[in-house]
């Protein structure tokens, strides 16, 4: 009996060593290395690592910088994972039904989250530009004045989250387009019979039952949103003013700019403990409140 469970979890091993291979040698070991670096000072070219213990993390809830950008995080998370999702759900209801030129319009509203962010985001740059810019062009001809979207810290912000829902909008309509068409058609049509009307059908069974894929995209959105980088950086650097200057961007500057290995190692580790946290508490949440089918 025992050599034949020792057998057993030998083949199991076996199974899954090919996958453990690289998820040791691209994530464990690189997790382990920063969490080593995080307790260290380091200026990423000197051979010598000082041991600092917990002087980084220390630094780290000292410093006002670093909760300003917590701030900022936090609102585009707000900004960003919402409107992402009303948008998806709402194309989705629209394209949901059979109708001419359907496929096209799916893959014309998804085709943006297919192209590369850096070059999504420089068209856009050119479309906030002050003087020439297509934004400010639509202003004039309302005899409205320009507005210098990506230099004002009012609006540099919001420049970046209209971006970022442009982009992943047509993402979220493929989740919730394959959510709304597993719904049984007999429900609905039983609602019908009893009366209920558009609106009632889409709140009382459609909502409910595609709530799993709203889950999902919350908790992965979430997750996405805190690792906001590639639009930021090439629309405002992450200013003006750190108005739009992310954990992860701060990460960037404290790795790459001010070369405090152990600083950003510190960010990177607080940046994960932070996403892990949120998905356990996701999934807690969402064993209680979502209705699966």
């Amino acid at each position: 009996m025992r050599r034949t469970r020792l057998a057993s979890e030998v083949k199991a091993l076996l199974f899954t060593l090919p996958a453990m291979i690289p998820l040791s040698l691209f994530w464990f070991f690189p997790l382990a290395y920063v969490i080593y670096l995080s307790f260290m000072e380091w200026d990423f070219m000197s051979p010598v690592k000082t041991f600092a213990g917990l002087d980084n993390y220390r630094y780290l809830l000292d410093n006002p910088e670093f909760y300003r950008t917590l701030r900022v995080t936090l609102l585009f998370c707000a900004g960003s994972v919402l409107p992402i999702m009303a948008a998806g759900l709402a194309l989705a209801l629209l394209l949901s039904r059979k109708r001419r030129g359907g496929a096209i319009y799916r893959t014309l509203i998804f085709s943006p989250w297919v192209t590369p962010t850096v070059a999504v985001s420089i068209v856009w740059s050119w479309i906030y530009e002050p003087d020439v810019g297509l934004a400010n062009n639509v202003l004039r001809v309302f005899g409205l004045p320009g507005v210098r979207w990506l230099e004002d810290p009012n609006w540099a912000l919001v420049c970046v989250l209209i971006v970022t829902v442009w982009k992943m909008a047509g993402w979220s309509m493929i989740f919730y387009l394959a959510a709304i068409g597993s719904v049984p058609p007999d429900y609905l049509e039983a609602a019908e019979l009893d009366g209920a009307n558009g609106w009632r059908k889409f709140r009382d069974i459609t909502l409910p039952l595609i709530s799993p894929t709203t889950f999902f995209l919350f908790v992965v959105l979430t997750i996405s949103s805190l690792q906001a980088y590639d639009q930021i950086n090439v629309l405002t650097q992450g200013g003006p003013a750190g108005s739009t200057r992310t954990i992860l961007y701060f990460y960037y500057l404290s790795a790459f700019d001010a070369f405090r290995i152990g600083e950003a190692s510190a960010v990177a580790i607080l940046l994960i403990a932070g996403c892990v946290a949120l998905s356990l508490l996701s999934f807690w949440i969402g064993r209680r409140t979502v209705h699966y089918s």
